[in-house]
Parts: C-alpha cells; sequence; structure tokens
C-alpha cells in the first residue's frame, strides 16, 4: 500500500487539492502497479509563519 506525503503552503483551493490528489494517485498506480484502491494520499499544509528559508519565515517577506 503505497502512502504519498505532500507537504504545501497552505491557500489552496479545494478543487486544486483534489487535482493534485487525482494525479499523485495516477501517477503511483502508473509507476509502481499498485491498484488506485491502495494509494494513500496525505497533504500536509503549512503556514507561511511556520515556514523559513535562509532563516527568514516567508510570512516575513
Amino acid at each position: 500500500m503505497p502512502y504519498v506525503t505532500v507537504k504545501m503552503l497552505s491557500g489552496r483551493s479545494d478543487d486544486q487539492k483534489r487535482a493534485l490528489v487525482e494525479k499523485v494517485t495516477d501517477a503511483v498506480v502508473e509507476t509502481t502497479g499498485a491498484s488506485k484502491e491502495k494509494v494513500v494520499v496525505f497533504i500536509e499544509e503549512m503556514e507561511k509563519s511556520h515556514y523559513a528559508v535562509g532563516g527568514k519565515r516567508l510570512s516575513d517577506e
């Protein structure tokens, strides 16, 4: 049973997340041969204030 975690900044619409889950699932099925019903996709959303690059939070830019 493949598990995929997608980490991204919050702010995407439900339609965008739905499309992402569908495409990620299809890619896993195509490349691994797993059945679609066995693919699990987790979306972890992060706030800009909880994410930093180069010592600066993205919310501070």
